[in-house]
């Protein structure tokens, strides 16, 4: 299994690349939605995407919306934020994110609904 992760975040990258590993996924990695575009298109088989919201150059919400409707994939989107905020949340889920999770994240529940999301039964 192959998992994206996207956020301009050094220690959020490494929390989250240490955690997948650790279950099993090939890692792929992007500081920002741009480069998570180009990785999407040339990999098409990602099994699903973490993204931060606020990132340089493209948000996380405007990828997910790239993946939905430019690309047509039906992937799990999980999307991270540090913005708590009921009209942002319901956004992402307008937008068709399959998860919201508030940041500081676990790890462990990450994983859990990642790992649900895909239909992995542990």
């Amino acid at each position: 299994m192959k998992v994206l992760i996207c956020d301009d975040d050094s220690m959020t990258v490494r929390a989250l690349e240490f955690q997948f590993k650790k279950d099993g996924f090939e890692i792929f990695k992007a500081t920002n939605g741009r480069d998570a575009k180009k990785i999407l298109v040339d990999n098409i088989d990602i099994d699903v995407l973490i993204t931060d919201i606020y990132m340089p150059l493209v948000s996380g919400l405007e990828l997910v919306t790239f993946v939905r409707k430019t690309l047509k994939r039906t992937i799990p989107i999980v999307v991270l934020s540090r913005v708590n905020v009921e009209d942002t949340i319901l956004y992402a889920f307008e937008l068709e994110a399959n998860e919201y999770m508030t940041k500081p994240i676990n790890l462990t529940v990450l994983s859990n609904k990642v790992k649900h999301l895909l239909g992995i039964n542990e």
